[in-house]
Parts: C-alpha cells; structure tokens; sequence
C-alpha cells in the first residue's frame, strides 16, 4: 500500500505508474480476499439469489448439483472436497445428500459462516480456512470440485501447482469438476473510469476507485485493475487477473498435468459447448 500525500501535494507519478500495463499476473495487493471489509462485501454477493457476481444463483446451483450427482454417480460413499467453497453453498447441498465433504477457503469470513450453517443445520462438513494453493491432501477424495472460475485469476505457475495438488488429493479414477471463462464472457471489456463513494465494496469509507482494464491478447488475459485511495492518502493496487480459455486450450493443460477429459460443456448443468460460449464446463478424471 501506497501514501500518495507527499511534503508538496499529491504523489501523481506513483499514480502515473499505475496507469501503466503491467506485465500479466503481476502481484497486487496481497491481502484481498481475506481483507476484513472486502471479505464481508464478498460474502453477501455470494449470498445474493439475484446475481451470479460471486456465486451462481441458487437455481444454478441446484442444477450443477442435480446434474454432477447423475453425470458422476455420486452417492454417499462420496468424499468430496470443495475448493474456494465460499459460504458453502455446493458443500451443503452435497452434505444433505449423505455425501462425506470438505470445504477449502481463503476467507475467515466465508469459512466462518459456512461453519456456522452447518452446525445449525447439523450437517457434519470439515471446513478449512486455508490457500488451496498450499494443499497437502493425498489421496482422499473422489470428486474435486472448483466452481465459478476459480481457475482463471491463477497464474500458469500457479495453476500447474494447483492441479499437482489436486492430483495427488483424488483418489483412484477420482473425477476434478472446474468450470473457466472464455472471451465470450460479455462484462469483461476495456474500460477506464473513475468513481468516489461514501462507503463501498472496497472500502467503509470515502475512498476513490480508479478502475482500468488491460487486454494481452497474445496469451489470452485480461486484467481488471482498481487503485483505491482514501481520504488519508493510502493507495492500494488491486489486481484481478482472468486467464481466458479455449475448449481445446483447458483441455491440453489438463491432459498435460494427468488428467484425462471426460466431458466438456458450456456449464456444469449439461448444456452443450458452442463456438460463443461464455463458459467451459469440465469433467475431468485423474490419470
């Protein structure tokens, strides 16, 4: 985090340097999911019915769980692990079913509630606030899932490192569920604005958003950028990364790092894949 008040006004060239494309997947504001007021703005949309910003709405969810219990054979002899399980709206519905579920997350406050449905609702899921990036489970489940493109801020290093954990987390024949986005996704366009609020998503209090878009057409990214400053000068660099993909590109990095493709759709309800799908929806098997 930056101080932009200097001795002679405002720091406008460490502003001037924000402007600039940085190069993809560099690093910005390390504490951001787990940032106290942003993980409380990011909880609610992920509890909203009325948006798929965070989480698919409820009747989507319903859905992709209907849809992964009839395409896998799920029953309750399933272990499943849940990655970036959010508030727990997969591993609830799946812990109903008599499932055996574990829910990761790099949220207290998303881990925290999820804790609590459960306990209220008496259904007996293992939650872990922990970076699945640091995953260290071997062995223990049949089904992975990663759910409303969990995969596309990941850096290539860091998706490789990701699918060697999941690798070695599954079981025998164990199926990885992930859905990603493709350039087809219609919110995602260049953009550069600039927005003051008293009190928002990214902060309690007045605070200015400079928001920017970068394409890197070359490798298939996109980034959506926010520098956010406050009335004391603090300057924080957020920095959404979106790793765009092809039927044909998720597919080789999958198979490339053990995994054999099962089924492709442009969800994980069943819909076929198109040419302009928004999404890609992926059933893979450990190999």
């Amino acid at each position: 985090m930056e101080n932009l008040l200097i001795e002679n006004g405002l720091n406008l060239p460490f502003l001037a340097l924000v402007q600039n494309k940085p190069e993809p997947f560099a690093a910005g504001e390390p504490l951001f999911w787990d940032d106290p007021h942003i993980s409380q703005q990011m909880l609610k949309a992920h509890l909203d019915p009325q948006t798929d910003a965070a989480s698919y709405q409820p009747e989507k969810i319903e859905q992709t769980v209907q849809w992964l219990v009839a395409q896998l054979g799920m029953g309750e002899e399933t272990a499943v692990l849940d990655l970036g399980c959010g508030p727990g709206l997969y591993t609830s519905r799946l812990a109903k079913l008599g499932m055996s579920v574990t829910g990761v997350d790099y949220s207290r406050n998303s881990i925290a509630y999820a804790r609590n449905y459960a306990q209220q609702h008496h259904l007996p899921i293992t939650y872990r606030y922990e970076n699945y990036l640091d995953l260290a489970d071997q062995n223990q489940y049949d089904v992975v899932l990663l759910i409303s493109g969990d995969f596309c801020p990941l850096s290539p290093a860091n998706r490789q490192k990701l699918l060697g954990n999941i690798w070695r987390a599954l079981r025998e024949n164990g199926r990885f569920v992930l859905d990603v986005t493709t350039a087809h996704l219609t919110y995602r366009v260049n953009k550069k604005r600039w927005v003051v609020a008293e009190g928002g998503f990214w902060r309690p209090g007045w605070h200015l958003v400079l928001e920017e878009g970068f394409d890197y057409p070359e490798t298939a990214v996109h980034l959506d950028q926010y520098a956010v400053i406050e009335a004391n000068g603090n300057c924080a660099v957020y920095r959404n990364w979106v790793q765009e993909f092809t039927v044909e590109s998720i597919c080789t990095e999958l198979e490339q790092n053990g995994f054999v493709v099962e089924t492709v759709g442009s969800d994980l309800m069943g819909t076929p894949a198109t040419a302009k799908s928004a999404f890609i929806g992926v059933v893979a098997r450990k190999n």
